[in-house]
């Protein structure tokens, strides 16, 4: 009767173990989860911004852009181009 009592004390004792491992488990899968997520969404965002690069990339060097950036900014224009400046008061 002592040996029965002693396997049920033992089973109970592995099988709180067992559930408090599982459930230890499960919030760190809940976590990794949620990191795989927002790593995911970070990529995400990252791969926009990198087309976005590539698109500012391909307009930089295009001679549209360089003469507008030279009209804005250095006031260069091209030769028989006429210029006329707005003096609104």
């Amino acid at each position: 009767m002592k040996k029965g009592i002693l396997k049920w004390i033992f089973v109970s004792i592995v099988l709180v173990y067992a559930v408090f491992t599982f459930a230890s488990q499960q919030k760190t899968l809940n976590q990794y989860a949620k990191n795989t997520e927002s790593l995911a969404l970070q990529i995400e965002e990252q791969k926009e911004y990198q087309e976005e690069l590539a698109k500012k990339k391909e307009d930089i060097t295009s001679e549209e852009y360089i003469e507008d950036i030279a009209r804005e900014k250095l006031d260069m224009y091209l030769p028989n181009e006429k210029v006329y400046i707005d003096k609104g008061f």
